[in-house]
C-alpha cells in the first residue's frame, strides 16, 4: 500500500496522558497574555490547529478531566501518516526539552499508544508471533500489544516505542494489517473479520440471509456459530444519533452488520441507554464498529457517515 494508494477514510486512535495532551494541543502563556495587552505568543490549540491544517487529517480530542484522553486521526491514509509524523516528531522535541537540565546520558525513545479493537490484535500478532516480530524487525520500533483489554471496553493498547521514523514505519504497517481485515463502504473503512470467506461466498454465488433478515447485507461469517450476546451502554444524548430519523440509522446498521439490535427503553434517573446486539462474533463486532463510528462521527462533528 503506497501513502496516497488507497482512498478511504480510515480512523486510528491514540491513548494520552494529559501532560501529552498538553503538548498535542499547545497551551496557552498566561505571563505573556498578561503582559502583551491580552496578546499571547501561544495561542491555545496553536499546535494541533497546526497539525490538522498540514495533514489534512482530522484531530479530535476527548473532553474531560481523565487522567487519560482519547485522540482521535481520522482521514485519508497518507493524512493518517502525515498527523502521526508530526506528533511523534512534536514527542521527540519535548524529549529533548526535558533532557538539557537532566543529567540522563541515554535518551528515552518516542512512545504512542494506540487502541486497537481487541478483534483485530489477533491478525496484528500474527501466527506464533510472525507479524509482529516481521514489523518489530523491518521497522526498528518495539511494538507490545496488551493482554488484557482497556477497562470497560473490548479494544486494548498497542504500545510502539522508538525513534519517530520508525514509529511512523511501524504506524504504517499497523495500518495494513488493519485494512487487510476491512472491507470498503463508500469511502469509509470498516472491519471485516473474514474477507476470505466473504470472497468464498460472492465466488459461489450463495444466497444469504443474515439472521433471517429479509434484506442481507454484510454476510454473516460466522453464520454456523450459535448466537452470542454483547451489551454497550450510550449515553441519552447520543442515542439519537444511532436511531437516527425514524429509525432510519438503527436499521441501516441492523441490515449492514446482520446483528439483532435492540435499544432498551431510558431508565428513570439512568443517564444512559442499554442497546444488546445478538449474533455471531462476525455480526457482533461489525455492529459495534458502525455503532462506534457513528458515536465518533457526531462527537467529531464529521456529520453523517
Amino acid at each position: 500500500m503506497t501513502e496516497s494508494g488507497l482512498n478511504v477514510t480510515l480512523t486510528i486512535r491514540l491513548l494520552m496522558h494529559g501532560k501529552e495532551v498538553g503538548s498535542i494541543i499547545g497551551k496557552i502563556n498566561v505571563l505573556l497574555s498578561l503582559k502583551f495587552k491580552g496578546e499571547s505568543s501561544t495561542k491555545k490549540g496553536e499546535t494541533v490547529k497546526k497539525m490538522r491544517e498540514e495533514s489534512g487529517a482530522r484531530i479530535n480530542i476527548s473532553e474531560g478531566n481523565c487522567p487519560e484522553r482519547i485522540v482521535t486521526i481520522t482521514g485519508p491514509t497518507d493524512a493518517i501518516f502525515k498527523a502521526f509524523a508530526m506528533i511523534a516528531f512534536k514527542f521527540e522535541e519535548d524529549i529533548d526539552n526535558s533532557m538539557t537540565n537532566s543529567t540522563a546520558t541515554s535518551k528515552p525513545p518516542v512512545t504512542l499508544r494506540l487502541v486497537v479493537p481487541a478483534s483485530q490484535c489477533g491478525s496484528l500478532i500474527g501466527k506464533g508471533g510472525s507479524k509482529i516480530k516481521e514489523i518489530r524487525e523491518s521497522t526498528g520500533a518495539q511494538v507490545q500489544v496488551a493482554g488484557d483489554m482497556l477497562p470497560n471496553s473490548t479494544e486494548r493498547a498497542v504500545t510502539i516505542s522508538g525513534m519517530p521514523d520508525a514509529i511512523i514505519q511501524c504506524v504504517k504497517q499497523i495500518c495494513v494489517v488493519m485494512l487487510e481485515a476491512y472491507t470498503i463502504q463508500g469511502q469509509y473503512a470498516i472491519p471485516h473479520p473474514d474477507l476470505t470467506k466473504l470472497h468464498q461466498l460472492a465466488m459461489q454465488h450463495t444466497p444469504f440471509t443474515p439472521l433471517g433478515q429479509t434484506t442481507p447485507g454484510f454476510p454473516g461469517l460466522d453464520a454456523n456459530n450459535p448466537a452470542s450476546t454483547h451489551e454497550l451502554a450510550i449515553p441519552n444524548d447520543l442515542i439519537g444519533c444511532i436511531i437516527g430519523r425514524q429509525g432510519s440509522k438503527i436499521n441501516e446498521i441492523r441490515q449492514m452488520s446482520g446483528a439483532q439490535i435492540k435499544i432498551a427503553n431510558a431508565a428513570e434517573g439512568s443517564t444512559e441507554r442499554q442497546i444488546t446486539i445478538t449474533g455471531s462474533p462476525a455480526n457482533i463486532s461489525l455492529a459495534q464498529y458502525l455503532i462506534n463510528a457513528r458515536l465518533t462521527s457526531e462527537v467529531s462533528g464529521m456529520g453523517p457517515l
